[in-house]
């Protein structure tokens, strides 16, 4: 029988990651701290099993958040990685190479809650064909999301 198995990893390539067993509950949490950590309006985060993380490319720094927390982030990059507690371990949803299936089941910390993130898709959609061509000539130096052993070329310094 075939092993199942996810993977991720940062926005450079520097860590990768790949997840053996069944991932569990997918939450978006609401806190400041999440809100920092991410650099948005929540925190998307997904339980990992026990001892079922494998880094198969670097390893993520940490920066202990609170007295229990520390957040596993790529130093290369910044990406966010990784929220560790003595329980257990939970990973970035972004992170994923394929993230379709890890849509939040719950809402954690939601007294904390930005008072207009709820109607954030209620804004006016742009997706013009101008903007999709606009769009079309960014060059991406972001790593592919698959495994690889080619990395994209090196951003310009501007």
């Amino acid at each position: 029988m075939t092993e199942h198995f996810r993977t991720g990893g940062c926005q450079c390539g520097a860590v990768r990651f790949r997840i053996h067993g069944e991932l569990g509950r997918a939450s978006i949490c609401h806190c400041r701290m999440c809100q920092k950590a991410f650099g948005g309006f929540f925190g998307p985060l997904v339980s990992a099993p026990r001892d079922g993380v494998e880094w198969t490319r670097g390893e993520p720094r940490y920066f202990q958040s609170s007295v229990n927390i520390d957040r596993g982030f790529c130093e290369n990059c910044g990406t966010p990685l990784t929220y560790r507690y003595p329980g257990g371990l939970e990973l970035a949803i972004g992170a994923f190479d394929n993230r379709d299936d890890l849509a939040p089941k719950i809402q954690v910390n939601y007294s904390s809650h930005i008072p207009w993130v709820t109607t954030i898709f209620d804004a006016p959609i742009r997706d013009s064909a101008e903007d999709i061509a606009k769009q079309e000539q960014i060059i991406s130096f972001q790593h592919p999301d698959h495994d690889t052993e080619n990395w994209p070329a090196k951003g310009l310094h501007l």
